[in-house]
């Protein structure tokens, strides 16, 4: 017996369509999964001793692969514009320290080194008296960015491995 066309085009569109509801379910597993994984991590002691109770808001908005991917390029971006400035600052100041220096030994320039070496003691006590004053601000900024890694741990682990890629490359 031969089918027409229209009968066995009838016949395979439930077959397609169990292949894309199979794919649409085995994507829902996986993401249940992926969520299960990161409430699991969270009810657990280290978790709680190390990032404190609640991950914060930015863990709750969107999903992990979601966030490792924005901490990731933003990581990256800021790496790479770290790198190509750092080269030309790098280059800036050894430039000027080599002009300096040829300057220098040609004569166009003569140092007063007991005047620098003046000036560099009384600067090491006021940087001594500054460190005692500016203990409490620094305190204050560590426990503030303590806190903010601990709540947005993930965005922040995927920015740091940005970073050092944006680095290498």
């Amino acid at each position: 017996m031969q089918m027409t066309p229209d009968v066995q085009a009838a016949e395979d569109r439930p077959v397609v369509s169990k292949m894309a509801n199979s794919n649409k379910d085995l994507q829902e597993e996986v993401y249940d999964k992926v969520v299960d994984l990161t409430e699991y991590a969270k009810r657990q002691r280290w978790w709680s001793r190390v990032f404190g109770k609640n991950s914060g808001p930015v863990a709750e908005k969107y999903s992990v692969a979601t966030q490792i991917a924005i901490g990731g390029v933003s990581g990256w971006c800021a790496g790479y514009l770290f790198q190509k400035v750092g080269k030309v600052a790098a280059t800036a100041v050894g430039g000027g320290l080599l002009l300096l220096q040829i300057a220098n030994n040609s004569g166009y320039i003569e140092v007063d080194w007991k005047r620098v070496e003046k000036d560099v003691n009384k600067a090491k006590k006021q940087l001594k008296k500054g460190t005692q004053q500016a203990g409490p601000e620094l305190n204050t900024f560590v426990e503030k960015s303590t806190e903010f890694v601990k709540k947005n741990i993930v965005v922040t682990s995927g920015f740091v491995g940005g970073f050092l890629l944006g680095l290498a490359s």
